[in-house]
């Protein structure tokens, strides 16, 4: 299991990055426990702004001991707002009120799995050369730059970065289920 509390403290220091790396971490497991308020609140907002108020707070929190007790404490500010807009949209009072006495649950974050690290890696060292050279630029920059910027990096027009782009995914998923890999398993 892995313990995302490992890049507090650097958060604490104001490290964007390393926050960034927590949020990498956190935000599925947020997600996830909050797939039963779906029903009476905006899911995607509340994790947003979780996420903001997560970031706010960071600097005064002190760890007790537990493993991710950032994440939780970032599980009982969504879940806070998650009620709070639910009975803002006058949400069935009775499932409401079974959704605020239920715990929160998640599941723990699990460290990599080096095989199929290892099988993703082989099947990205098969691309041919130009979607392996879009792919690696879009993958560098972890959203941080916008196409037409790696485009430019990879001396490629706009549009033939784009079908690089979709070659490279085509492929690799091509490849990944030749060797097993079920995306959807995966994924989910």
């Amino acid at each position: 299991m892995v313990d995302l509390d490992e890049h507090l403290p650097a958060i604490v220091a104001g490290d964007l990055e390393a926050f960034g790396r927590w949020v990498a971490g956190a935000e599925r497991p947020l997600r996830n426990a909050l797939h039963r308020f779906a029903a009476v609140a905006d899911i995607e907002a509340v994790v947003q702004e979780a996420l903001l108020r997560t970031w706010q707070v960071a600097a005064r929190f002190r760890p007790d001991g537990e493993p991710n007790g950032l994440l939780r404490l970032s599980l009982r500010i969504a879940k806070n707002l998650a009620i709070d807009l639910a009975r803002r949209h006058r949400a069935d009072p009775a499932a409401l009120a079974a959704l605020a006495e239920d715990p929160l649950r998640y599941d723990a974050p699990s460290a990599p799995d080096p095989f199929l690290r290892r099988i993703v890696l082989g099947c990205r060292d098969k691309l041919p050369s130009q979607p392996k050279q879009a792919l690696a630029q879009r993958l560098s920059s972890e959203g941080g730059d916008p196409d037409q910027v790696l485009a430019k990096r990879a001396k490629m027009e706009l549009n033939t970065f784009l079908q690089n782009i979709t070659r490279a995914r085509r492929l690799m998923a091509e490849c990944l289920r030749k060797q097993g890999v079920d995306l959807a398993e995966e994924l989910a």
